[in-house]
């Protein structure tokens, strides 16, 4: 659900309906999907809960193993953010199990005329935690 900060979401929603509640949708193009979790259903390469302090136990996850090298998961928001100046921030918590199928994770800003522009990338993480 969401919290005070507009665009902010938590997934502490029941199955997949995180895509209406987060306000964020699968790319139809992608060859595979992002999907919700907790860690019982992840298998042994998952975090032992989310980042949220408390009770949270969900979180999006893509499982690259299964994927070809090219393959693409892509979600994007429903809701459209304005420029501004020292104002919108992305924030997000992320995991990944340093592994071969380990894939690149990238956050992109579309601007006005469609064109995406790369603002963040990461192959990897070292550290085994958030």
């Amino acid at each position: 659900y969401y919290t005070s900060i507009p665009g902010s979401c938590n997934f502490e929603t029941q199955d997949q309906e995180w895509t209406t509640v987060c306000g964020l949708t699968q790319d139809t193009t992608g060859d595979f999907d992002w999907n919700i979790s907790n860690s019982a259903v992840t298998g042994q390469t998952h975090p032992h809960t989310d980042h949220t302090p408390g009770k949270g136990q969900r979180f999006l996850y893509v499982n690259s193993s299964t994927q070809k090298e090219g393959n693409r998961a892509r979600i994007t928001t429903t809701k459209f953010f304005p420029p501004s100046f020292g104002v919108c921030r992305v924030r997000f918590w992320f995991w990944m199990f340093p592994s071969r199928q380990t894939g690149v994770l990238k956050v992109y800003t579309v601007e006005e005329h469609g064109m995406d522009i790369l603002m963040w990338s990461s192959s990897r993480n070292e550290e085994n935690k958030w």
